[in-house]
């Protein structure tokens, strides 16, 4: 068995879930090829781990040129697994794999834009010559599966696992004092880059019901202080209750010194990788209804899930943990337990394993 993994990896922290499965099976005497930009951050650590590595990546759809590099990388390392993580390497990755015997496997992450009756599915997820799917949660899996025509079961659900051990050196950093937030605030946060699915009007609509509580929300990432968001706060007289953060490099550092993380995601998340860090760094969480990060979430033991798309449901979990100190506690100490019994990475790469091996034959 030969694999080879073509993906981005150039970011070790927004990489390692993924990246850390191969390094594992490498690691398990695995013959691993990793194809990814020559500039990548994790390219020490896979070669640390044995893996083969080859510093290019392509950038092009459908681009011939690209098609035939890596048809000659795949018959000159003799791959029998080729696993392909993002979109420009799957469309051409299937193509290279044309008359070849090679197992053909594509990533999912996202719960959407699949569809049996739109032509570009089957450039990708929908393509006939596609081996297998990896689906980052059950509902990207159920989402595929109702669009596959013939062997459904090709669509199988492995989430990319974390370790508690890759956050034991996180420490907290001070945030309240930085930012002059009173000690006896809950402190709520979110992590994201500012996009549609991400459902930040409802978030700040919901801080408009909870005015006169000592409730501060950070929301770190880029473009979060956009001109409809302030806006959205001025409406509700709620401008004091957000501090925008912006990017920051030592975002696991805050998230550890928060309360709760608060998702208000209206569709297509599958499983947030902020949220599974924050529940690793002991941070309880409020979830929205969506497939995929509902999974995140244990009714009554490790978080509470809100209604999507709706402020007065996202309020009233916010309110919830405010009144109640010893719940919030409970899912503070639990939320880690949760990723460490159902989400780790060990099981990722047992199921990966057990996978390639069902592949194979």
């Amino acid at each position: 068995m030969k694999i080879m993994v073509i993906s981005n990896y150039r970011s070790r922290h927004t990489a390692r879930p993924e990246a850390e499965i191969f390094v594992s099976l490498a690691k398990r005497g695995y013959d691993i090829t990793v194809v990814t930009y020559a500039d990548a951050e994790y390219i020490p650590r896979f070669e640390e781990a044995g893996c083969s590595i080859i510093g290019w990546h392509p950038v092009k759809r459908h681009s011939r040129a690209e098609i035939r590099k890596l048809r000659e990388l795949i018959i000159q390392h003799e791959i029998t697994h080729l696993h392909l993580y993002n979109s420009v390497s799957s469309v051409n990755g299937i193509a290279a794999a044309k008359g070849l015997s090679v197992k053909v496997l594509l990533y999912r992450g996202y719960a959407g834009n699949i569809h049996r009756l739109d032509p570009l599915s089957y450039r990708k997820y929908l393509h006939p010559r596609v081996d297998g799917i990896q689906c980052n949660s059950s509902g990207v899996t159920a989402l595929i599966q109702k669009h596959l025509i013939r062997n459904k079961g090709k669509a199988v659900t492995i989430s990319k696992g974390h370790s508690l051990e890759w956050y034991a050196t996180v420490k907290a950093h001070d945030i309240r004092q930085e930012l002059d937030i009173p000690h006896n605030h809950l402190l709520l946060v979110n992590v994201a880059n500012n996009r549609k699915m991400k459902g930040i009007p409802y978030l700040l609509q919901a801080l408009s019901l909870l005015l006169g509580n000592p409730i501060t929300l950070l929301l770190i990432g880029r473009d979060m202080d956009t001109k409809d968001n302030i806006n959205t706060l001025r409406k509700g007289n709620a401008e004091q209750m957000v501090k925008f953060v912006g990017y920051r490099d030592d975002v696991l550092q805050i998230v550890k010194s928060c309360d709760v993380f608060v998702s208000s995601s209206i569709k297509g998340e599958s499983i947030t990788r902020s949220i599974m860090e924050a529940m690793c760094l002991g941070v309880a969480q409020i979830v929205t209804d969506i497939p995929g990060n509902v999974e995140l979430v244990e009714a009554g033991v490790s978080g509470l899930v809100a209604e999507s798309k709706n402020p007065s449901s996202l309020a009233q979990a916010i309110l919830r943990l405010f009144n109640d100190q010893a719940l919030l506690k409970k899912y503070k100490e639990n939320a880690p337990k949760h990723i460490d019994k159902h989400l780790n990475h060990k099981t990722t790469v047992a199921k990966m394993e057990a996978w390639y091996r069902v592949l194979e034959g």
